[in-house]
């Protein structure tokens, strides 16, 4: 049975439709449980090793709950679940967080994101198989969506035309996110605390953790920038891991696929310069897979300019 025979009725606007349901019936979900006193609980950890909340529970429910409830056979993958099946010879996989940005939401706060990627079910998929993609805002249900069929990337519920991106090409002047979930603080502010010193009074420094928000704000231009450079940090130095064991609670907790697989083909599609911290594309990372080798880093900018700025500029151990 070839590609186009297996995928039946789910073409382009079906999957639009099915990715757009999902997201929708996680983020009521979400919002229905934020404020019960569980939804803070750690109850355990994902697969990955990352803290799962009572509110995380919430929103795997739901995943599959609405995968259930639909009759089209698909592969899925969730940051608490892993990969399993809903029918026969599943002709796509989708790779779902269902709360990227979970200590936001738990607290709250807007930085959160339903992250839904979708590629052909293959042996090894990989970010570069992604064919359609949405991040959905927990707090608002704005989203971005893009698919191969349609050129950019269509915004809904957003107050003004999206993607927007900046023309900042001066670190000085960016206004950047940058993560500290698993990163030893020192080694973090030894690579980037002279651009954080230089950026945080003429631009702007935050912490959304959350890879997919941040990746969105430069979408919709209220960031210039984000980087997550723990992974090469690592890389470069493999005797740092028991420092990153230390703050992961015994795990490398580095960019998993679920975190960057609908962010990353969104950013491509919307013009936004993407790559891990060696400036390489992120298209290679296999969607299923969360050992140590297959975590990423992440820099993205909305100029060329300022993305070779911080690859620069950053301090690399040598």
């Amino acid at each position: 049975m070839n590609g186009r025979e297996r995928s039946g009725p789910f073409g382009a606007a079906a999957v639009r439709r099915y990715v757009t349901g999902l997201a929708t019936a996680v983020r009521e979900a979400v919002l229905a449980a934020q404020h019960r006193s569980a939804s803070r609980l750690v109850r355990g950890h994902s697969p990955g090793g990352d803290a799962q909340f009572g509110l995380d529970d919430i929103a795997e429910a739901a995943t599959w709950k609405y995968v259930a409830d639909h009759d089209l056979p698909v592969a899925v993958y969730s940051e608490d679940r892993g990969l399993q099946y809903h029918g026969t010879d599943p002709a796509h996989l989708l790779v779902v967080d269902p709360i990227d940005g979970t200590r936001p939401a738990v607290a709250g706060l807007e930085s959160a994101t339903v992250s839904v990627a979708v590629a052909r079910m293959s042996q090894c998929p990989r970010i570069a198989d992604v064919e359609h993609a949405m991040l959905m805002e927990l707090r608002t249900g704005a989203y971005l969506y893009g698919d191969r069929v349609t050129p950019g990337i269509t915004a809904h519920g957003y107050d003004h035309p999206v993607p927007a991106l900046t023309g900042t090409t001066d670190p000085a002047r960016m206004l950047w996110s940058l993560e500290f979930n698993g990163h030893p603080a020192r080694l973090m502010t030894e690579a980037y605390g002279h651009l954080i010193d230089r950026s945080a009074n003429t631009g702007g420094v935050f912490v959304f953790n959350s890879a997919t928000w941040s990746i969105s704000r430069v979408l919709t231009g209220q960031l210039d920038a984000y980087v997550d450079i723990g992974n090469r940090l690592l890389r470069d130095d493999p005797a740092l891991l028991s420092e990153f064991e230390r703050v992961g609670n015994g795990r490398v907790l580095h960019l998993f696929p679920y975190d960057i697989a609908a962010a990353v083909f969104l950013a491509e599609r919307a013009g936004a310069v993407i790559t891990d911290a060696y400036g390489q594309p992120l298209g290679d990372t296999v969607l299923t897979d969360l050992s140590i080798a297959n975590q990423r880093s992440c820099v993205a900018a909305s100029t060329p300019e300022l993305h070779r700025a911080l690859l620069s500029t950053i301090r690399w151990k040598e």
